[in-house]
């Protein structure tokens, strides 16, 4: 076999040992037989939401399993076309088993990058903020440029964006934008986003065309599954409405229909901007529970964000990643140390390398320092 070759079927390899560490791969099947006895125990269904809940826990093993053994096979199958092919000197044989093997690696890496995905709430829909920080013009510019960057990754994942709340910046760009974002492991994936970001450019902004910083925060919390039973206080919080803004003109609102909510304990503020009132309440009451469940598992996951030096105050220092268009070309995630030069790619939406990363060392339990090897 060519070392081509021979490399893509190590990188499939490697996939399908995380695969069935994620897996459990020699308990798998024992696990299936429990949970088909227990799907046909005749009084399951006698609590729907138990039902439901096994129902959905045993298609995830039998996903999984199917996943971790159709990959192995396909990798077998093409070994033996390409050695059979070697053996008859049959070249297109051969090049047609590389080009599979190469196919399957990607498929590999993507079903090992998911597999990182099983935090208690990776599975559920994400609400997305984005908060300009100081700097004026320049960070409103490089918020509205965060929001275009995850708006785009999401489509290529195939999932529904819908903003929420948005504050234009004086001049140009945002001031903040809060996007709901449904779809498969759309937190899972998102929530190693949660930081500031700092870009370095030359501004279009500077007649003398000077390089300048700009610094940006995110904020993922996931959005809260009516299984999740999150209390409210109505003593405390505190609703406002207010008019929404618009375009001008004959058509503006005019009604009060925008509504704010502040819960005094945290300080949390949750806003949402959509022409109904009622509508707006239900959104609004809808964030600030995702928000307070966001808190409950930061506390349950202190001690590994401190680990990974992710706690701290929403301060400019806490950086997770640097986005450098000037002098050089590069993005890196402080992080991981994980690096690429495409910065083009990465503002567009390719976003999945720098995700993966940070998932891998959330699962490793490396610190930052370890993960850079200092």
């Amino acid at each position: 076999m060519r070392a081509d070759a021979q490399n893509t079927v190590e990188k499939i390899e490697k996939s399908l040992e995380l695969l069935a560490q994620r897996l459990d791969v020699e308990t798998a099947p024992h696990r299936l037989e429990e949970f088909n006895a227990r799907v046909e125990d005749p009084n399951l269904w006698d609590d729907p939401e138990a039902a439901q809940k096994l129902m959905r826990d045993r298609q995830m093993l039998v996903d999984a399993m199917e996943t971790y053994e159709s990959i192995r096979q396909d990798m077998t199958d093409n070994i033996e076309l390409i050695e059979l092919g070697e053996m008859e000197e049959d070249e297109e044989v051969v090049a047609d088993a590389e080009k599979a093997l190469h196919a399957l690696a990607e498929k590999a890496a993507q079903k090992e990058l998911e597999a990182l995905l099983d935090g208690e709430a990776d599975g559920n829909d994400t609400f997305l903020e984005i908060n300009a920080g100081a700097g004026g013009t320049e960070s409103c510019d490089w918020a509205s440029m965060l929001a275009r960057m995850y708006v785009r990754w999401a489509e290529k994942k195939g999932y529904k964006v819908e903003l929420q709340a948005e504050s234009a910046g004086d001049e140009a760009g945002i001031k903040s934008a809060t996007y709901k974002i449904s779809g498969v492991n759309a937190y899972g994936w998102l929530k190693s986003e949660s930081g500031v970001h700092r870009l370095v450019r030359i501004s279009p902004y500077d007649s003398a065309a000077k390089r300048h910083t700009s610094f940006s925060s995110v904020w993922v919390y996931p959005v809260v599954d009516d299984n999740i039973d999150i209390e409210v206080n109505p003593a405390d919080i505190r609703i406002d409405t207010y008019r929404s803004s618009g375009a001008g003109g004959q058509h503006v609102n005019t009604t009060d229909s925008a509504v704010r909510i502040t819960h005094h304990p945290t300080g949390i503020v949750v806003t949402s901007s959509e022409k109904s009132q009622h509508q707006n309440r239900d959104i609004a009451m809808k964030a600030l529970k995702s928000r307070l469940y966001q808190l409950e598992l930061d506390r349950r996951n202190a001690a590994i964000n401190e680990a990974h030096e992710n706690k701290g105050d929403a301060g400019w220092g806490n950086q997770i990643r640097s986005y450098v268009l000037q002098p050089y070309q590069m993005v890196k995630d402080l992080r991981t140390s994980f690096e690429t030069s495409d910065t083009k790619g990465v503002l567009d939406g390719d976003l999945d390398g720098l995700m993966g990363a940070t998932l891998a060392l959330d699962v490793s339990g490396k610190t930052r320092a370890e993960a850079q090897g200092t």
